[in-house]
């Protein structure tokens, strides 16, 4: 059972990943239409914090969530790289997740992220030092 990434999304994907930053994490949130079969932007949310963005995502329901970060390397640069949040809580359902499951390889190609954190907790495994660990390797 595939699910479709409409061109819209695609659009709003490109557009994302190349728009220029140079301070603050902006993120793109997409779901999937469980009676469609498809994925639909949620929402895009631009200079907002790690623990602002795990408030806004919802506790029962997978979403995908590419992220450009700011991230302070230890040499003193600053860097924006891009990760996709696989945001998928436990509590979420059954079909759901396995629907996201499915389509999480297709969907991480096509918005062409390298690196995938897998996030399983809701709100309280988004934070800041996870995603700092997970792209620094701390």
């Amino acid at each position: 059972m595939a699910i479709d990434i409409p061109q819209s999304i695609k659009d709003s994907l490109r557009k994302f990943r190349f728009a220029r930053r140079d301070a603050g994490s902006a993120a793109i949130v997409i779901k999937i239409n469980k009676a469609k079969l498809i994925m639909e932007e949620v929402e895009q949310f631009d200079d907002i914090s790690i623990e602002d963005l795990a408030e806004e995502l919802p506790e029962n329901s997978p979403r995908y969530v590419v992220l450009s970060y700011e991230l302070h390397h230890n040499d003193g640069r600053k860097s924006f790289p891009l990760v996709l949040l696989n945001w998928a809580p436990t509590t979420s359902e059954i079909g759901l997740i396995t629907l996201h499951a499915s389509a999480l390889l297709n969907f991480q190609n096509t918005a062409d992220v390298s690196k995938v954190i897998e996030l399983r907790e809701g709100p309280e495994g988004l934070t800041k030092e996870v995603v700092d660990t997970a792209l620094l390797g701390k």
